[in-house]
């Protein structure tokens, strides 16, 4: 099978082949990436995230469903932690999404972390391109809730939800966590529990103590997403972020600045499999340990003779 060319002619097992490929490194999926790169950017890339408990994977099922009813095809890539054992994604959140699998306008994928410390597997980019360049109209990153770290879903996302719940301990459990400050828009889920009105408004608090804040204030929605309350309301919100965006110039900023993250990582994980072919598994690097162990050499002139080695290479 020609993976990519099956991708690009609407093969849902080609699309799940390339993103596997993508996520073990294989090594055609460089090959897959440089053939299906000129389809990609006409999807829209919806990032949803927040504490564990807020209910962000019944959140991306309900307006996956609201997506769909306005007949637009939907991509999930829901980013879960990595198993130590065997790598692979642990939660399962498309067993949460049942349903949805049965829908051919639809497709799920979970990916693990691969101990990414931004929450975000680093391929995960490349497994949106191999969505956008299958006709997916709607991207959703739903990410895996881990607090500070979550903030690399802006690398990824066109538009940045943050899901909060009333009643977790703190008056607003994200402040610490470092992701209030990155939500375009904000979702108070499970909003029939006590404290959702005292929440929005410490949000609003915070929103306006936001010394960077833009003439676009990010929006708070009331939804109670396990009931589909408040879900039409909280896609137009999404809707109104994306015209402002598209309209100003920002989405265009947006994606370029994440074109340079991106081949920044592709660089920095080319050098980082050669340092591995050429000093980790050819044995050199123990050999270097033992060395600086001794006190024969110290590690800054070692680095330095790798560099010119390599950069002579």
């Amino acid at each position: 099978m020609d993976i990519a060319k099956e991708l690009l002619k609407g093969n849902r097992l080609a699309l799940s082949k390339a993103i596997t490929a993508i996520e073990n490194e294989y090594p055609e999926a460089t090959e897959i990436m440089k053939e299906i790169y000129p389809h990609t950017g006409h999807a829209y890339v919806l990032g949803i995230t927040g504490p564990p408990g807020a209910g962000k994977s019944t959140l991306t099922d309900k307006i996956t469903r609201a997506y769909r009813a306005q007949g637009k095809t939907v991509g999930i890539v829901a980013v879960d932690p990595t198993s130590p054992f065997t790598g692979g994604a642990i939660l399962g959140d498309r067993i949460r999404m049942n349903e949805l699998t049965l829908d051919a306008g639809v497709f799920i994928r979970s990916m693990g972390t691969r101990g990414s410390l931004g929450g975000l597997s680093h391929k995960t980019a490349d497994a949106v391109k191999a969505m956008d360049a299958f006709g997916k109209d709607i991207i959703i990153v739903e990410t895996v809730g881990v607090g500070q770290s979550e903030v690399d879903i802006v690398k990824a996302a066109d538009t940045t939800m943050v899901v909060l719940i009333p009643g977790m301990g703190d008056d607003i459990q994200a402040i610490k966590a470092g992701i209030l400050e990155i939500g375009d828009l904000y979702c108070i889920n499970k909003s029939d529990l006590d404290g959702a009105d005292k929440l929005v408004r410490e949000i609003n608090m915070m929103l306006d103590l936001d010394s960077f804040m833009t003439d676009w204030r990010p929006p708070i929605t009331k939804v109670i997403a396990s009931q589909n309350e408040g879900i039409e309301e909280l896609i137009g919100t999404v809707e109104k972020h994306r015209a402002y965006i598209e309209g100003n110039g920002e989405l265009t900023r947006r994606r370029t600045k994440r074109t340079r993250d991106e081949m920044l990582d592709i660089l920095n994980s080319g050098i980082n499999n050669f340092v591995k072919g050429q000093i980790v598994d050819s044995g050199r690097l123990d050999e270097f340990v033992e060395k600086i162990r001794a006190h024969d050499t110290d590690p800054y002139t070692v680095v330095g003779g790798l560099m010119d080695e390599m950069l002579k290479k």
